[in-house]
This record gives structure tokens, sequence and C-alpha cells, in this order.
């Protein structure tokens, strides 16, 4: 298998395992214990790693969010500090990992083979992806994949927005296209649902053809640029990482 097949095949599986926790029971509980709102636990959990910035260095880190929508939310979120807020959003995506990647097999492997991909991997334009790398890490097991699958997932998330803006389209275009590009955390029905997730106000403009092709473009970017990442592994590890998180997504399905 080549990378940037083995990119293609493993995107649905690395949007949804890396991003699984965002919503759990384990986050919910630290928003219930801190007294923050989903929203403010998630941008100080997740952009906690970028520590304690103003509201634009968030905004210009997680890209597809309405800026309005972040700053208040970062903002409001500021009675749990920075370095506090990402090592729970951390405990979190490790506690989600533990319970919904029990019964994997393997979770070691595909651990190592993550680790292979996001310890070799380029940190430009990536703030949240070298954030959340240089974060500690649990010793393994099923809570180590969870938090490698994060890590990778925010790979793709910064390569992705690099590629949105190298192909002209603005962030809220690229979402009514077609997502942010490494899945959204819930299904939604519709673009303009996940659009108002992101906290852009409606109504929504119709995408032009010109941006959905361009929005086209940057999805065959992104998979251009991650397979750079990939290709630190031989073609039978990519076949293997493939299996492993098919097995992964399968194993999460069932908990």
């Amino acid at each position: 298998m080549d990378p940037r097949d083995a990119v293609v095949r493993t995107k649905a599986a690395i949007g949804r395992l890396g991003g699984g926790f965002m919503l759990s029971r384990e986050v919910k509980a630290l928003c219930e214990r801190h007294g923050l709102g989903g929203r403010e636990m998630y941008f100080r959990g997740r952009c906690g790693v970028l520590g304690e910035v103003d509201a634009d260095v968030v905004v210009a880190a997680v890209v597809f969010f309405h800026a309005g929508h972040v700053r208040e939310s970062w903002e409001g979120g500021r009675k749990l500090p920075a370095e506090e807020a990402a090592a729970l959003y951390a405990s979190a995506c490790h506690d989600w990992g533990r319970r919904r990647l029990a019964g994997l097999r393997d979770a070691d492997r595909l651990s190592e083979l993550l680790a292979v991909v996001a310890d070799r991997s380029d940190p430009f334009c990536a703030p949240l992806f070298a954030g959340w790398r240089a974060m500690p890490r649990p010793d393994g097991g099923p809570a180590l994949t969870a938090h490698l699958l994060h890590v990778v997932r925010e790979l793709r998330g910064a390569l992705h927005a690099v590629a949105v803006v190298t192909c002209g389209v603005g962030p809220l275009d690229a979402t009514l296209v077609g997502g942010d590009g490494v899945g959204a955390p819930v299904s939604y029905d519709s673009t303009a649902g996940f659009a108002r997730f992101l906290g852009w106000p409606g109504p929504y403009p119709e995408p032009s053809p010109e941006a959905a092709e361009r929005r086209a473009r940057a999805e065959e970017l992104t998979d251009d640029l991650l397979a750079r990442a990939f290709s630190v592994l031989g073609p039978a590890e990519l076949t293997e990482l493939t299996g492993l998180l098919g097995e992964a997504s399968q194993v999460a399905l069932t908990r």
C-alpha cells in the first residue's frame, strides 16, 4: 500500500476516533466539575496547549470556527488555566480510550505506528498538532492509542487548513461545501448544520461551483500533504495501520 492510499483509507477512522472523546461523558464530567460550558471546555482544553494566549491566537489555530464564537468561548473559560485545561482534556481523552477501545487487542502496535507518523512529522503551520505532540503521553494500551489518534487528527486538521487557504476557499464556504476535512465529531443532516455547530450565524450563502471545485482540490491537497507524513512507514506497515484502524473503529462502535 502506498502512503496516499493509506491516507485516503484511514481519514474517516482518524477523524472519528481522534475526536471521539470531545463530546464524551468524560468531557461532560469535566464541564460539570469545573463549571464550564461545553464550548468553553472544548477551546480551553483543546487549545490550552497554546498557553494563556490572546483569543486571536486561538482563532488562528482552529481556522474553521467563527471568530466571535471562539473568542467568547475562550474568554469565558479563563476560570480554568490553559495548562490545567489541556491536562484535564488529555486525561478525558485517555479515559475515553480506556472505555471505548478496551477490546482492541493490538492497541500497543497501533500506538507504535501512529507514534512514528506523529513524531517524524513536520510541525510547520500545525500549532495544535505541535502542542499536543509535546503533551505527556500515557504509558500504553488504549489510553495511548486514543492520545495518538488525537495527535494525528490535529496534524490532518492543520494540513487541511493549509490546503483550504492555498486553494483560496474561505472557512465558511469550505464548511458549507464539505465540512472541515477531518470529520465532524457528530453526524449532521447538512453542511449548514455543521456550520451552525462551528458557530457561524445564518442565513448561509449558497456556495458557488467555483468554491466547490476549490474545496475538492483542497481535499486532494490535504491527502497529498498528509501522505508525506505517512511515507515514514513502509508498504507493509501502512497496510497494517489501515487494518488496525478499521478494527479500532469496529471496537469503538460496540462500546
